[in-house]
């Protein structure tokens, strides 16, 4: 059972997700904390109904220094808007969620609904999302996880964010399992060039 730590900037649609998962057994998870980098995020509040600690943070030093305080295995960003530098032992520890499937429409400035634009823009018939490492550079990391999802041609950039969050829900607790099953290294090492 992982022990994590969930990052957050927003409503905390993914914080419900994991939530739900963990109550219904379907989730080998603990939440010890949840941050938000933003101070009336509503993730926050979600956090301290569900009973985990909660806390406002900005910038890399004042989330670290709460993270400090828990034990922890693995961070899982939740829609967390900012570039994430962890402590040195949970450096290969952070595990993101993009809503497309890298390589394709990522990196710095794709993030939400910019992603989904994007897609509509280029007529794509598939997206999806990815589950992977995260390290200093946007979408680089190890991947995890990928789920595809088919587009019609009539989709709007929100018929396709719905699509896309509906995959995010199964992928995001799959890849927490994948990892508590294989372990982080088993990620950075099958990607080792």
């Amino acid at each position: 059972m992982l022990k994590m730590a969930v990052l957050l900037s927003g409503s905390g649609r993914t914080l419900d997700n994991f939530h739900e998962k963990i109550q219904k057994g379907n989730l080998k998870a603990q939440i010890q904390v949840v941050i938000a980098n933003v101070a009336d995020a509503l993730g926050l509040e979600k956090a301290k109904r569900y009973g985990y600690p909660a806390f406002h943070a900005v910038g890399n030093d004042q989330t670290n220094a709460i993270l400090a305080d828990y034990q922890l295995d693995i961070i899982c960003l939740a829609g967390y808007l900012k570039l994430y530098s962890p402590p040195k032992h949970l450096e290969k520890a952070v595990i993101n969620i993009h809503p497309a499937l890298i390589p394709s429409f990522c990196g710095d400035g794709f993030y939400g609904s910019r992603v989904h634009k994007a897609v509509k823009a280029k007529g794509c018939t598939v997206s999806g999302c990815t589950v992977h490492f995260a390290n200093e550079i946007y979408d680089d990391g190890p991947i995890i996880l990928q789920k595809c999802v088919s587009l019609d041609y009539e989709d709007s950039p929100d018929d396709i964010a719905a699509k896309v969050f509906d995959a995010e829900c199964d992928a995001f607790p799959e890849a927490i399992n994948l990892v508590a099953e294989k372990g982080i290294d088993y990620f950075w090492q099958r990607v080792a060039v």
